[in-house]
């Protein structure tokens, strides 16, 4: 399991000029999922995330989590985040979780997060998407956790 997380002061999803998710202060993350990744990968993957500390306090450290902000959550599938592009001019998504498997894993990492008490906006899974992020920062941390 993939997870590209960007700080954001806002962001929102769009399919067919029609806004499926939209947030304001929080993470954007950009979620990808490998044929062995499990409900327990995005289990951890949910604690991780709900328990970074990535926005700034008084003092300019960051030191403060989702839930001290007042943050929310936009969660978009991406299964280009597992794409291989180490040999040729086209990558290879080999390594990327096929639908049936995908989508119950993205289902059980949205439930994971909302089940944390978060906030959650999504996208539309396997929907050609217009993403708009307004990265704060920028912060941009890569998340992975393999089975």
């Amino acid at each position: 399991m993939r997870v590209v997380l960007q700080r954001v002061s806002a962001a929102s999803v769009a399919i067919d000029g029609r806004v499926t998710g939209a947030i304001g202060r929080g993470f954007c993350l950009l979620v990808g999922f490998t044929g062995g990744d499990t409900p327990a990968a995005a289990d951890w993957m949910a604690e991780k995330i709900a328990g970074l500390r990535l926005f700034s306090d008084a003092e300019g450290k960051m030191n403060l989590g989702l839930d001290e902000v007042g943050g929310a959550l936009l969660v978009v599938s991406q299964f280009t985040l597992l794409g291989d592009a180490s040999k040729g001019r086209r990558p290879s998504f080999i390594d990327a979780a096929r639908p049936d498997v995908a989508i119950p894993l993205y289902q059980h990492f949205i439930g994971a997060l909302r089940a944390r008490g978060l906030e959650v906006a999504t996208g539309e899974f396997g929907a050609d998407m217009q993403v708009a992020i307004q990265n704060d920062g920028p912060a941009t941390l890569i998340l992975d956790r393999s089975p």
